[in-house]
């Protein structure tokens, strides 16, 4: 790639969200990639928090990235970028979760989602067998979370956002957000994440080669409506 190039991407993913918008409303529809990339992660994180299944989860992400496309010019800014694409983001997943449920009725046991084994970057073999059985304890404990609880921690505690984005994503109010999270942790017991401690954030990952296929997919997805 060209120096001037890699100049002009550096300089587009140190945007802000909103610039980011702007330019893709103005015709640069290649630069909605950085918004997926941004926002990958997170996106899956609730969708599967929601729906507990992998597939599903990246089918979700693909609606709500190709539906907040169509819908740009709509954002209106009265909350963050990031909160308008999560919340479009959880309708989709709670929409797909009742209609499987209508339909599976009789078998509401959800099918197990797939797990990114975590790598860790200690060389210690040891070290990282500790660490993938800590992540797998989370993860596994986060999934047996009520919904309405699960929801709420996925992005509180594992996608770090703040009381009022979730509250806002979630469309609860912050009290609700606070009451449930306080409930969630209370079920999760404060020992499982003192002990999971930074690798909470090593939960549920949604990188590298699967980044790029949702990239790929959505970004196909949007040329045909053109």
């Amino acid at each position: 790639m060209a120096t001037s190039a890699l100049l002009q991407q550096a300089k587009a993913e140190c945007w802000s969200d909103e610039e980011v918008v702007a330019r893709v409303l103005d015709g640069e529809t290649a630069l909605f990639e950085i918004i997926m990339r941004r926002y990958n992660q997170r996106l899956y994180r609730v969708a599967y928090g929601i729906l507990r299944n992998d597939a599903e989860a990246e089918d979700v992400m693909q609606d709500a990235y190709v539906r907040a496309y169509q819908h740009l010019a709509q954002f209106e800014g009265r909350a963050k970028f990031s909160t308008w694409l999560t919340r479009i983001a959880v309708h989709e997943a709670l929409a797909r979760a009742q209609r499987r449920n209508r339909v599976q009725e009789l078998d509401a046991e959800p099918s197990g989602g797939y797990m990114d084994p975590l790598i860790s970057k200690t060389p210690d073999p040891e070290q990282q067998a500790s660490d993938h059985e800590l992540v797998a304890l989370l993860q596994s404990a986060v999934l047996a979370l009520p919904a309405n609880y699960r929801s709420v921690l996925m992005l509180r505690d594992i996608e770090e956002m703040s009381t009022i984005d979730t509250a806002q994503a979630l469309e609860l109010t912050e009290e609700n957000v606070k009451v449930r999270l306080h409930r969630a942790r209370a079920l999760l017991r404060r020992e499982l994440f003192s002990r999971a401690g930074a690798q909470r954030g090593n939960t549920f990952p949604f990188m590298g080669a699967r980044c790029d296929r949702m990239v790929q997919a959505v970004m196909e997805r949007i040329a045909a409506l053109s």
